[in-house]
């Protein structure tokens, strides 16, 4: 039995290969996109140029330089996690020179304002506006996205909803790539993230897009559910919130995974490999926001 114990040891700590920074990488299947201190994630389908993008940035330009670059130009659906600013605040810029068949939303309506400029762009760009509810399951060629959360809904009409409510409400959605699973979390914070632990038997995920730029407000045993061995995490330099945060860090690296940061990595990338999933950095990360 010793032998198959250290054969299984073995296997756990097998590294996560980085590859050399050609860009964008040959066959990749997810791109964490440098949009500053916000999200925007880019699913590649099997076919070229053509990929799901879930949020935006918070503001235009960083997110359509980076499917620029990626050569993106047919996005059948944009996922809207949540209707905070800097997940949202790219949106009109995803639509420059691209093809774009649907803005998906979960079922969170606040902030008020922000929800009223969704469904304005949307109306403007004639694209219909869809909500995603946990159960459901998108697919495409290359690429299926099953719907995990939110599990907890607060009441519609409370517009007056505070920023942890509203990161509760994130759509969570595990992606099938060529890459194997990812799981992105919007900005599902403590409450959030026991609900999915309590409510999904198997959260396990290749690749996991790192809650709420890698706040302090991230459960271990959630972490150590996922056991992923890439963690992304999306952040922007000298960002004022203290993201991210030591410990949830720590915790990432002592479950084995690589953890990347936008912050230092610029756009990275996550290839899939027979050996499993590989990463690449574009470097040029944008750095701190000139004040």
């Amino acid at each position: 039995a010793m032998a198959v114990l250290v054969v299984g040891a073995l296997l756990v700590f097998v590294p996560v290969r980085v590859l050399a920074p050609a860009w964008p990488p040959r066959n990749w299947a997810m791109v964490e996109c440098d949009v500053g201190q916000g999200d925007a994630v880019v699913l590649a389908t099997a076919e070229p140029g053509r990929a799901v993008v879930v949020d935006t940035g918070p503001e235009p330009g960083p997110v359509d330089e980076c499917l620029h670059r990626l050569a993106v130009d047919r996005i059948p659906l944009l996922v809207l996690s949540h209707l905070h600013a800097d997940h949202i605040g790219g949106l009109a810029s995803v639509f420059d020179g691209r093809a774009v068949g649907a803005i998906a939303v979960g079922p969170g309506r606040a902030p008020e304002w922000a929800w009223r400029q969704v469904a304005a762009e949307a109306l403007r760009q004639r694209v219909p506006l869809v909500e995603l509810n946990p159960g459901e399951r998108q697919a495409w060629p290359g690429l299926s996205l099953d719907v995990l959360g939110p599990r907890y809904v607060p009441e519609r009409s409370a517009g007056q909803q505070d920023g942890t409510t509203i990161n509760n409400s994130s759509v969570v959605l595990r992606a099938q790539t060529a890459a194997g699973r990812v799981l992105l979390t919007g900005d599902v914070e403590l409450a959030a993230q026991a609900d999915l632990l309590a409510d999904i038997g198997n959260l396990k995920a290749e690749v996991l897009k790192v809650p709420h730029h890698g706040s302090r407000y991230s459960l271990p045993t959630f972490l150590a559910a996922v056991a992923p061995r890439v963690a992304m995490v999306s952040v922007g330099a000298g960002n004022t919130y203290g993201h991210p945060n030591k410990s949830t860090m720590d915790s990432l690296t002592a479950l084995g995974a690589l953890v990347t940061r936008t912050d230092l990595d610029g756009d990275t990338a996550v290839v899939g490999d027979p050996a499993g999933p590989a990463v690449a950095r574009r470097g040029e990360p944008r750095g701190p926001p000139r004040r």
